[in-house]
């Protein structure tokens, strides 16, 4: 039985996740990859939590933990190979019949320090599927071998965990929490974290936007103090359970103390009563959309930014917290840079007038493949005066490639064209087409033109194949968009008709 303690050498590491699935496959009670994923997240946040409350211990004298000791993952999870741990349905009753409902019902208020609260927030809707008490133990022996104390293996282990994330992609819903890396990793790197600063992710999902702030300011560490300042620098809120959970747990594992994640909902909140201290020096995020928000959700927006399109509600979220010269780097789908419906080109107006929107990279259409086939793009605005001209790149697909996919995703090397023109910026003509691939508007030039930013977009040669539902969707937005644009030109054509007296034309 002890073997299990040290077989994670570094050369195994990388068939963690498969160990993991082959034990669950026989478990009745697990129905497909999102369950096994949400059973290994739980397991997975109580050793990462145990491993952490190590450190409090060792730097805080009479610390005391919010988990009951005989709740502590060392104390019940930990198989000393004496034959004493728990298992079959002894463990099984212990973890459906003690541990799940006492981490669900912790007294938390509101002195309860975060890094005690996280511990209810990311229990309060977990689930417990398997129904094996032995293959529960199998699991749980196999996540204890992680040795967190060891740095190489809590190194690698921030890489295993980004495969879990990845996993998250293929397993259906869950993949609209997970952001490809090469895709927050460019957006930080072009933002230019500075020591000091504080970031803030709106719909944090499982928490990719913060790893990769993290990883580019860690470059500024110089000392415990710059290093403190690191781990206090992110913010973030997500809506859902699940990947709350993965958040809460991938910043521990990128040694954040204590991590400003809120279980909660952005948009249920007044954005005018917003003031300074809920404000940011820099925004990353990339807010769901293709959702529909209740009415209830608008009535948090003043009239002509309230949206019923969770991307539109998200965009003035960052509009209204994004500080006096702070920058902000969003995705946005398609559907906001040509919609010309009332609220899009308000938000759009708003944007121009108060903000500085520099840069927009279209980015190519297979970028968030298996999760949606919707073309995306990426938006650069600062706080700080407002747009005299907008840069469009469109980023075409690789050479080599037809499109991304699970098995050949986008990597950051991808972005190199970018990086190459973003400090040297010119316009640059696809002479196959005919169109531009790179190329400045004036603030004038796009208030003309209704306020569409569908510029130096992607040639439509061939039909696109869209998923059935994506396919929809993008048909609904331009429906709203070409309906909008006629009303807007029916307007126009009345305004010029004569009218009599009696108010008739």
């Amino acid at each position: 039985m002890q073997e299990h303690r040290t077989e994670h050498s570094m050369s195994n590491l990388g068939s963690f996740v498969k160990r993991l699935r082959d034990i669950m496959r026989n478990d009745a009670g697990i129905n497909g990859d999102a369950q096994r994923i949400e059973q290994i997240a739980w397991i997975l946040f109580l050793k990462v939590y145990d491993a952490q409350e190590e450190n409090w211990e060792f730097a805080q004298e009479n610390y005391v933990s919010i988990i009951p000791e005989e709740c502590r993952w060392r104390n019940w999870a930990v198989d000393d190979g004496k034959g004493n741990a728990m298992t079959g349905d002894e463990l099984l009753g212990f973890v459906n019949n003690k541990l799940f409902p006492t981490l669900k019902s912790l007294s938390v208020d509101s002195n309860t320090s975060i890094n005690k609260a996280i511990v209810r927030s990311t229990f309060e809707d977990a689930n417990q599927y398997m129904k094996d008490g032995v293959l529960l133990r199998q699991v749980i022996n196999v996540i204890d071998g992680v040795d967190f104390g060891n740095y190489e293996d809590s190194h690698a282990f921030g890489d295993i965990y980004e495969s879990i994330l990845k996993e998250l992609q293929s397993a259906g819903s869950a993949g609209e929490y997970y952001t490809p890396r090469a895709v927050t990793d460019f957006m930080a790197e072009m933002i230019q974290p500075k020591i000091g600063e504080h970031m803030a992710d709106f719909a944090c999902g499982t928490g990719g936007f913060m790893v990769s702030w993290l990883k580019k300011l860690s470059e500024q560490v110089k000392d415990t103090e710059d290093s403190r300042a690191l781990g206090e620098s992110v913010y973030g809120i997500e809506k859902k359970p699940f990947p709350y959970m993965l958040c809460v747990t991938n910043l521990l594992l990128h040694g954040v103390d204590i991590p400003k994640v809120y279980h909660g909902n952005s948009l249920l909140h007044d954005v005018l009563d917003y003031t300074e201290k809920d404000q940011f020096d820099v925004v990353l995020m990339n807010p769901p959309y293709g959702g529909s928000e209740k009415n209830d959700v608008k009535n948090h927006f003043p009239a002509e930014l309230a949206s019923s399109e969770t991307a539109d509600l998200f965009m003035s979220v960052i509009i209204y917290r994004l500080k006096q010269d702070g920058r902000a780097a969003v995705i946005i789908p398609d559907g906001f840079l040509f919609g010309t419906d009332n609220t899009k080109v308000a938000i759009k107006k708003k944007l121009l007038t108060e903000f500085n929107l520099h840069t927009i990279i279209r980015m190519p259409g297979s970028v968030f493949s298996p999760y949606t086939s919707i073309t995306t793009n990426i938006l650069f605005f600062n706080h700080t005066s407002a747009t005299k001209q907008i840069w469009f790149y469109r980023l075409d697909m690789p050479e080599g490639y037809k499109h991304f996919s699970k098995t050949k995703p986008m990597e950051s090397k991808h972005f190199n064209p970018v990086r190459e023109w973003w400090n040297n910026r010119a316009e640059i003509k696809d002479q196959d087409t005919d169109t531009y691939k790179s190329k400045s508007y004036t603030a004038e030039e796009i208030a003309d033109n209704g306020y569409n930013l569908d510029l130096c977009g992607y040639p439509h040669e061939e039909e696109e194949i869209l998923a059935p539902l994506d396919l929809i969707q993008q048909y609904q937005e331009k429906r709203a968009s070409l309906n909008a644009e006629i009303d807007r030109i029916l307007d126009e054509i009345v305004a010029l008709l004569p009218h009599d007296e009696g108010g008739k034309q």
